[in-house]
């Protein structure tokens, strides 16, 4: 009985990912190709990248998105009627594929302005070195220039606020220009 409760104990403390199906995963992300691709590499700039995320931000943005705290005209329907199981097999198939490097033609300056904009936020300590994200902080590095634009405006906007604030009241300071310099610097990072 001892072991039993043991292993049950143990059991509860895996990752909600552990009980994920990738290919499950990619049975149920047909309807998702439409906008973020077979493989979840948008190819509209406005839909974010959603290969290489972890598979636990990406949960947590359907679950965002179905319980309202998140909201978009196109995906808050299409997440209303997910189960659990649903949004763990979609994280965990979208989270195995490999994100397509950036193709947006950056400008060399706002890259070098973006870096330092970056570096003075210390924005490396939740994003992580290159921005390659992790847990439930994305992967930004690569990401569309035109999502990672209005995802910083939004935040600043207040429009966003499903990051329990911490981007919210960064962005509350950054100009239009620097929004664009960050992003430009951002996306260049593949």
């Amino acid at each position: 009985m001892r072991k039993l409760c043991t292993l049950l104990f143990a059991a509860a403390l895996l990752p909600t990912t552990a009980l994920a199906d990738a290919a499950a995963g990619k049975q149920k992300a047909v309807v998702c190709t439409a906008c973020h691709g077979a493989d979840g590499n948008s190819t509209n700039p406005l839909w974010p990248k959603l290969s290489g995320q972890t598979s636990r931000y990406l949960y947590l943005q359907l679950r965002d998105f179905k319980e309202g705290r998140r909201k978009d005209p196109l995906m808050s329907p299409m997440a209303a009627n997910l189960s659990r199981e649903d949004m763990l097999d979609l994280a965990d198939y979208f989270s195995s594929q490999k994100m397509a490097s950036s193709t947006y033609q950056v400008n060399g300056a706002k890259v070098a302005e973006g870096k330092k904009i970056a570096d003075n936020a210390l924005c490396p300590m939740c994003h992580l070195g290159g921005f390659s994200g992790q847990n439930e902080i994305p992967v930004v590095a690569g990401q569309h220039y035109e999502y990672i634009v209005k995802q910083l405006k939004d935040f600043r906007a207040r429009a966003r606020t499903n990051d329990a604030g911490s981007m919210t009241a960064y962005t509350q300071g950054l100009t239009d220009d620097q929004i664009d310099a960050l992003a430009q610097y951002v996306t260049n990072l593949n």
